[in-house]
């Protein structure tokens, strides 16, 4: 009776949400109209880009722009935009915003030569002198000049890679622009987002979005979505990116067909061309009349890292309105209709539409059309999972956050105290041949859901190191960077140290309302009991411990201090909960595996991966802590 009876709620629900994005789309192609046009760059270049306009001239109206290089399709001026009424974008379009999508230089039907995360070039002096920002500068100085009924405000948002061009925008400098989000931009693609961690190379992420389409050559503007030419096996990524081996046999597959491909093979460190490619190093340009608002997500697999460190460094550089908002979310998850959970955890309420209410629309509205009041609208809106709130600061991370000590300690402990025994290690033999899997499924693609994964399988492996805390008698909130101090030492020139902080819950914890479900029956919620919630994971290449610029190869058996951050964690430990953290040094596929040995990864064989002993110490000499952002 009970799944009857949630099948028809189920089912109510998706007839609803039917009807009323018919309702929507009814609506939009009433009172909107599109045009098609080539809006000329300061070089010549023409750039393609698609018009919502709406039909109402009882007032004028500002412009919301989103430049991609994943296509402004569909393309055809009888051809609307399904996301303009399936999306949250319907509640802008009753507001009669102007929508501009654009394809950028090089993609799709737009002109020109595309580049990736092409760097910001600070110092322009002649119009071949192009970049994002210059092309967003042109673009805007066309829409303002040539598009009737314009209030002559403009605002840019974009996610992921759109948001890299959203950053770029606010770069720009062009008076008219007054409001930019950018939401999961794309920031350092060696440091944290994407496709490295720390210096690892995310070989699964960086193999599926370079050969589906998006890095194949386009030699001529084009309507068309080219056709994928790369395949590999496509059932268990574990096993098949196990069988390819090393990273130069990928290279094998791609020839000279990917052109970024070998741009990553080309630069194993964080050298000029990464550097100029890092948005932090040009914060400084976002000018202070345009407000800049910072959207993430908590468990995005993507681009946590760059949400919370584009705000970090416009807040350090830049003297405008900046604003940082954090969810509980996957990548994008927030301009969805559903945040009410990620995988098995739950977080209360449905937070996406809470937010797309509350903050983006009003921010949007305030800064484009003068209409509302944002006074309320904090520094810092944060959601913390675990107590299932949203908290607002006026700094990030907040003023009353203290940096403590947890140290690592013999026999799986976890304590602030600092161990006094002498001569105390764990120890664990990282073999390539098995690597550790970042999640216990079977399937090809990677999953967004491993963020906050059950680590139950990780801990059964003798591989992993687990610590954990005594049952917490009180809550335990953490606000701001993790940072792993390890005291290390390893049998062979070069390791990976992967690190995870962990939510345990009580073994006879469940959700309210949810059945107990101990044979784990297909379609019904997961046993809660005793889940080891992954809050934050991170990885760290050993040979970049002391430069990312300049890698430097280990002593055998020598102990070094490896330290690193984990991109910031917003979460409650609850009362009668545990923190674990689990330390170990492969994390695959979703990074490759380090052969353990001083060489270059992208050129090695497959003879050249070896195991290599381990040890993590805790004693009174030598303290493996993680450093904690405690609020009080």
């Amino acid at each position: 009776m009970r799944k009857l009876f949630l099948f028809i709620i189920a089912l109510f629900f998706i007839l609803s949400v039917n009807a009323q994005n018919e309702q929507d789309s009814a609506w939009l192609l009433d009172n909107y109209i599109k045009k098609e046009v080539m809006i000329p760059m300061r070089d010549g270049v023409k750039l393609f880009t698609s018009l919502y306009i709406p039909k109402d001239a009882t007032e004028k109206h500002p412009f919301l722009m989103g430049r991609t290089p994943y296509s402004c399709s569909p393309y055809g001026e009888d051809k609307f935009n399904r996301s303009l009424w399936i999306s949250h974008r319907r509640y802008f379009a009753r507001e009669n915003y102007i929508f501009v999508f654009q394809d950028v230089r090089g993609r799709w039907a737009s002109e020109g030569t595309f580049v990736d995360v092409r760097p910001f070039k600070p110092n322009k002096k002649t119009p071949q002198d192009i970049d994002e920002a210059s092309d967003t500068y042109d673009t805007i100085d066309w829409l303002i000049k040539n598009i009737e009924n314009n209030n002559g405000n403009v605002g840019v948002t974009g996610i992921s890679y759109p948001g890299f061009y959203s950053t770029m925008a606010a770069l720009s400098g062009h008076p008219a622009l007054k409001a930019v989000s950018p939401q999961a931009p794309v920031t350092d693609w060696f440091i944290g987002d994407d496709f490295h961690h720390n210096g690892a190379f995310f070989v699964m992420d960086g193999w599926s979005f370079y050969t589906s389409g998006f890095g194949y050559p386009r030699p001529a503007p084009t309507k068309v979505a080219p056709r994928r030419n790369i395949h590999m096996p496509e059932n268990d990524n574990y096993e098949t990116y196990l069988r390819m081996g090393a990273l130069k046999n990928f290279m094998k597959l791609t020839g000279d067909s990917l052109a970024f491909w070998k741009d990553l093979y080309t630069h194993p460190n964080y050298d000029d061309w990464w550097k100029a490619r890092n948005v932090r190093n040009f914060a400084n340009n976002v000018p202070s009349g345009t407000a800049t608002m910072v959207v993430g997500g908590l468990f995005d697999a993507e681009d946590c890292f760059g949400a919370w460190r584009t705000y970090e460094a416009i807040e350090k550089k830049a003297k405008n309105t900046n604003r940082l908002v954090m969810g509980p979310w996957f990548h994008g998850q927030w301009a969805s209709l559903d945040g009410t959970h990620l995988g098995n955890v739950n977080f209360g309420a449905n937070t996406s539409t809470w937010y797309q209410n509350n903050v983006e629309i009003p921010f949007f509205n305030y800064y484009l059309k003068g209409k509302g009041d944002i006074s309320k609208l904090a520094e810092a809106t944060i959601f913390f999972s675990g107590a299932n709130e949203w908290k607002q600061f006026e700094t990030w991370p907040p003023a009353d956050k203290k940096d403590e000590r947890i140290y690592l300690q013999a026999n799986g402990k976890l304590g602030w105290e600092k161990p006094a025994a002498k001569n105390s290690f764990s120890e664990y033999v990282s073999d390539p041949a098995h690597p550790v899997p970042y999640t216990e499924d079977i399937h090809f693609t990677r999953t967004r859901d491993y963020m906050t994964d059950d680590q139950r399988f990780a801990s059964r492996r003798t591989d992993v190191l687990t610590f954990q805390t005594d049952i917490l008698n009180n809550d335990l909130t953490l606000a701001g960077t993790v940072v792993a101090d390890l005291l290390t030492s390893i049998s062979t020139t070069d390791a990976d140290f992967v690190v995870k902080v962990i939510d345990v819950f009580p073994d006879d914890f469940k959700y309210p309302g949810a059945e107990m479900n101990q044979s784990r029956d297909a379609g019904r919620m997961v046993p809660m009991g005793g889940y080891q919630m992954l809050v934050r994971g991170e990885i760290m290449r050993g040979r970049f411990r002391k430069s990312f610029t300049l890698p430097e190869a280990f002593k055998p058996n020598k102990i070094e201090q490896v330290k690193f951050e984990l991109p910031d964690v917003a979460h409650t430990f609850k009362k009668g909960h545990r923190l674990m953290i689990q330390i170990q040094s492969s994390w695959f596929p979703l990074a490759d595996r380090n052969p353990q040995q001083f060489v270059n990864i992208y050129e090695c064989n497959d003879g050249d991966f070896m195991k290599a002993a381990i040890k993590i110490y805790h004693d009174g000499a030598n303290s493996s802590s993680i450093v904690l952002p405690v609020l009080k």
